[in-house]
């Protein structure tokens, strides 16, 4: 699956340096666990402490070389356009704010969020592998992170997979209720604060998500939005994602300000 790729060898490389890199990788981890500094001045309280993430969000992004990153190792899994797939296995990324996707791919490097899938495709050594005939000079990982955030905010959305439709005002009463003040009136999220753009996202990966937030599985969730949905209800859960999942994002959602 992971070999669908335009470019099946530079995948192979990217499989092959983790491999050899794997013992190690803990020690990796553990060195990036204890890069941890002050709060970043986005986020408030909960934004990110990991140092690669907190030097990202300052660099200007290459938005070409961000395409050219994500060409050669997203976009087997997460498709060209960003849209994910169906099954919702791999969330749709297109118009997701760069700050967010700077935080989450930084999280996963510092061990702080588990996602063994992305593992080989987040470590920095497997990028230069699979990169390095492309750029005529080697990027560190703040500067990779920076690009390929700006390139996938580019990315126009597509429809998505959605719920079954038949309890949505129910949902939409649940979001007004408990999303509307981080995530915005349509789940356009926050680009200073973190705050991933959940509109038009595939209904079975933001079901997965809000289980895994809801039972403690996602490790690096907002502690507020953990503390916010512990009472919800199967309904509750059911409704909110499916109403979620088709809402459209609107001109002017991109605001950094917000």
């Amino acid at each position: 699956m992971f070999f669908s790729s335009k470019h099946p060898i530079r995948l192979f490389i990217v499989f092959l340096s983790t491999a050899l890199c794997i013992g190690s990788s803990l020690s990796l981890q553990a060195q990036e666990k204890s890069n941890l500094t002050s709060t970043a001045e986005f986020g408030g309280k909960w934004g990110t402490k990991v140092e690669e993430a907190i030097k990202a969000l300052k660099l200007q992004g290459n938005i070409e070389d961000g395409q050219i990153i994500y060409e050669e190792i997203c976009e087997a899994c997460h498709q060209p356009g960003g849209n994910g797939d169906p099954a919702g296995n791999f969330p749709q990324l297109a118009g997701q704010q760069s700050t967010v996707v700077i935080k989450q791919i930084a999280d996963i490097r510092a061990g702080n969020r588990d996602n063994p899938t992305m593992y080989p495709f987040a470590n920095i050594e497997a990028l230069r592998a699979a990169t390095e005939d492309i750029f005529d000079e080697e990027k560190d990982g703040p500067q990779t992170l920076a690009d390929v955030a700006a390139f996938i905010q580019t990315l126009p959305m597509s429809s998505s997979i959605k719920g079954p439709g038949n309890d949505l005002e129910h949902g939409e009463k649940v979001y007004a209720e408990n999303c509307v003040r981080c995530h915005g009136d349509h789940g356009q999220g926050s680009f200073k604060n973190y705050y991933p753009v959940i509109a038009g996202q595939n209904y079975h990966y933001l079901m997965r998500q809000f289980r895994w937030i809801k039972e403690g599985k996602r490790r690096n969730a907002n502690p507020e939005m953990v503390e916010q949905i512990a009472r919800f209800t199967e309904r509750d859960m059911l409704a909110v994602m499916d109403w979620v999942s088709r809402q459209k994002l609107q001109p002017g959602d991109w605001d950094p300000n917000n």
